[in-house]
């Protein structure tokens, strides 16, 4: 009985020195412990033609964005990119093993750019409106913000509550392609709309040179506008009206991205990444 159970443990131990030896030589092969190299091997499901796949293949994961503080900006002085959908995209890119890749577009070509792949996600606060939703794929969301009105400083008295703002007497501006574009019209139905190309808060610029009256954006934007400059006031800034999901897009039809991103937009409200990442960007950008 003895030589019996000291064969079985001969032939456990060797067996399991085999599969170690296995799982080790797989590892040595593929760059990767022992456990993720076996991981690996099993079939995930993942169809090739996913976005998901596509990335982990090519170990590059490209994100499209347009520059939008708090969210999304370039440093003016250094020129290097920050804000709280940055640090999240460059997080993400860094748990998936990939490098990351960022391009640059507005929010006229965002939906057209993603749409013709020239990203894979595009990573900016794209503010929800159903003409987008029709077009490109909402993951999460990951935040929720809503608008602010912006006045000049020498015009603020003109404006007592929130009504005095649809008369066809005042024209709102905001930059071509923004969420604002067509939220203004049925928001403000009376009044006039004027609109610039560029970047988000180049909506402001026609306020400064008194070509218009307001410029209606995120209530991060138009409080951050309203810190750095000396003309600009927030309209009732505690109250921020229209609130919207603000969040990423992927193409439709990509189910296994959409899920993968869903789970990890999740994730970043769930562990309070978002409110954290908030704090810091307004707090850096309200300093510049």
């Amino acid at each position: 009985m003895d030589s019996q159970i000291a064969s079985n443990k001969r032939d456990f131990l060797k067996g399991t020195a085999l599969l170690g030896a296995a799982a080790s030589g797989l590892a040595a092969t593929a760059g990767l412990v022992p456990q993720q190299a076996l991981a690996q091997s099993l079939d995930s499901g993942i169809r090739p033609e996913s976005t998901l796949a596509k990335v982990l293949k090519s170990g590059v994961l490209r994100v499209g964005y347009a520059q939008t503080g708090p969210f999304f900006y370039r440093n003016a002085k250094t020129g290097e990119l920050g804000g709280i959908y940055f640090d999240a995209a460059t997080e993400l890119a860094k748990q998936m093993g990939v490098k990351v890749e960022f391009k640059e577009v507005t929010f006229q070509n965002a939906t057209v750019a993603l749409r013709r792949d020239d990203y894979d996600v595009f990573g900016s606060a794209l503010t929800y409106t159903m003409a987008r939703a029709m077009a490109v794929d909402y993951i999460g969301p990951i935040y929720e913000v809503g608008s602010l009105l912006l006045v000049h400083k020498d015009n603020a008295g003109r404006f007592k509550k929130l009504e005095d703002f649809n008369d066809p007497g005042v024209t709102f501006s905001v930059v071509s392609g923004g969420s604002e574009e067509p939220r203004i019209p049925i928001l403000f139905p009376k009044a006039k709309l004027i609109t610039t190309t560029g970047q988000a808060e180049l909506g402001a610029e026609p306020v400064r040179a008194r070509k218009s009256d307001v410029w209606m954006s995120s209530q991060v934007a138009v409080q951050l506008m309203a810190k750095r400059v000396n003309w600009a006031v927030a309209f009732n800034p505690e109250h921020p009206i229209d609130r919207r999901p603000s969040s990423w897009a992927v193409r439709y039809g990509d189910y296994e991205w959409k899920n993968f991103l869903d789970f990890w937009a999740g994730f970043l409200r769930t562990n309070g990444e978002t409110e954290r990442l908030m704090k810091i960007h307004m707090e850096r950008l309200g300093s510049a």
